[in-house]
């Protein structure tokens, strides 16, 4: 069919308004409907209209590119062949290529904008949620525990991006099933929106560091996430571990790895902006690696404006480190090789906060992308090194 004539969208009440709830308004078979409205990359889309199994691909492709939402009334399945079909569509316009001798820094950038972009086009197709999270379309499956512990209870119906709930339904299988860390010979259990550490070598380097000696007695885990780092130091033999974090997602979820560990009486954690109140032997951290803008609550472990924490963090370690004290700093050279952050910067960063290296441990990674010639970014992650500075005060 050809979809339905667009309808605006509006914002409701100002307590809405306050909460930051938007809602979605639109009108279907001369029926007027409002739904609350489900994402946190984005906001509503202005314009909304109704598809379903009928709609062609180079039809809601040219609509999701004008800004023109769809509202699927249709099969699920037929749903995520349509959002496959937009994405190939998305893919065929030849990429450009990037010389050798191009600036790397405005190819990352031209490639953030790219994902974003197309980030946004894809978002456009949406689905419908039943008060309890039940999706209404056929052959749909039964999302509702997967939206209970993303999104915390209902709160009548909803509109959802279909892009995000299939993300909501992949960290649901990830969470339940777990991500194996050989560091520990257990798996980690990552919730909804929070990092999963599926890159290892930074957990090995933490793993196989050698500790101060003597063998501290308090570390802290700064940036906790999902509690692996601060696992591994209990594995370690340090008998106490205060892991920090401020996402609420990220306590949750290491509280629940933690118990499955058994190790909840020797890691406390901590809702505090980087550092508690207290003097360690050891403080660990494993900052956004890349100085750059993020654009959903989970880039937040990857991207980090101007390197913000990393500059927060070097400037308060010294003084929460106990005398002979070490801090542990886990990051990627990615940044360098993008023409974002130079090592001289990062040096200098050390100096200005009164630190010096006593070792630097490095390692490569053995992901699929550092290895993908297809990535925008390969001359960069081909080069990629991943280090766990040792620093002591100066």
């Amino acid at each position: 069919m050809t979809p339905s004539r667009p309808e605006e969208t509006a914002l409701h009440s100002p307590a809405e308004q306050a909460a930051n709830i938007q809602r979605i308004d639109w009108t279907e078979n001369g029926t007027p409907h409002s739904a609350r409205w489900l994402s946190e990359s984005r906001a509503a889309p202005l314009r909304i209209c109704i598809a379903d199994d009928t709609v062609s691909a180079d039809q809601a492709f040219r609509l999701a590119c004008e800004g023109t939402a769809l509202l699927w009334r249709g099969d699920f399945n037929n749903a995520r062949q349509l959002l496959q079909a937009i994405s190939r569509r998305i893919d065929r316009k030849p990429r450009k290529k990037t010389p050798a001798d191009a600036d790397p820094a405005a190819g990352f950038h031209a490639h953030r904008l790219a994902q974003s972009q197309r980030a946004r086009t894809l978002g456009m197709l949406l689905v419908p949620l039943d008060g309890d999270y039940t999706l209404p379309l056929r052959r749909a499956p039964d999302v509702r525990s997967a939206c209970l512990e993303a999104l915390g209870p209902a709160n009548g119906a909803m509109i959802i991006p279909l892009r995000e709930l299939l993300g909501i339904i992949g960290a649901h299988e990830w969470r339940r099933k777990g991500v194996p860390v050989a560091a520990l010979g257990a798996a980690i259990h990552p919730h909804y929106g929070v990092f999963s550490p599926v890159r290892g070598e930074y957990i090995e380097l933490v793993s196989t560091a050698p500790l101060p000696a003597p063998l501290p007695a308090l570390a802290f885990d700064i940036g906790t996430g999902s509690g692996v780092l601060a696992a591994v130091l209990a594995r370690r033999g340090i008998s106490r571990v205060l892991a920090t974090d401020l996402n609420d997602r990220a306590l949750a979820c290491a509280a629940d790895n933690l118990a499955r560990l058994g190790l909840s009486e020797r890691v406390e954690l901590v809702r505090t902006d980087l550092f508690p109140e207290a003097r360690a032997a050891l403080i660990v951290c494993n900052p956004p690696w890349i100085p750059a803008k993020p654009t959903s609550a989970l880039e937040h472990a990857v991207y980090d404006p101007d390197g913000r924490m990393l500059k927060r963090f070097l400037a308060g370690v010294v003084s929460h480190l106990a005398p002979g004290g070490e801090a542990w700093l886990i990051l990627s050279d990615l940044a360098e090789h993008l023409g974002l952050r130079s090592r001289e910067a990062l040096l200098n960063l050390f100096d200005s906060s009164g630190l010096k290296v006593v070792e630097r441990l490095d390692t490569r990674p053995t992901h699929a992308r550092a290895q993908s010639t297809d990535d925008p970014l390969h001359a960069a992650r081909s080069r990629e090194v991943t280090s766990l500075w040792r620093l002591t005060p100066a």
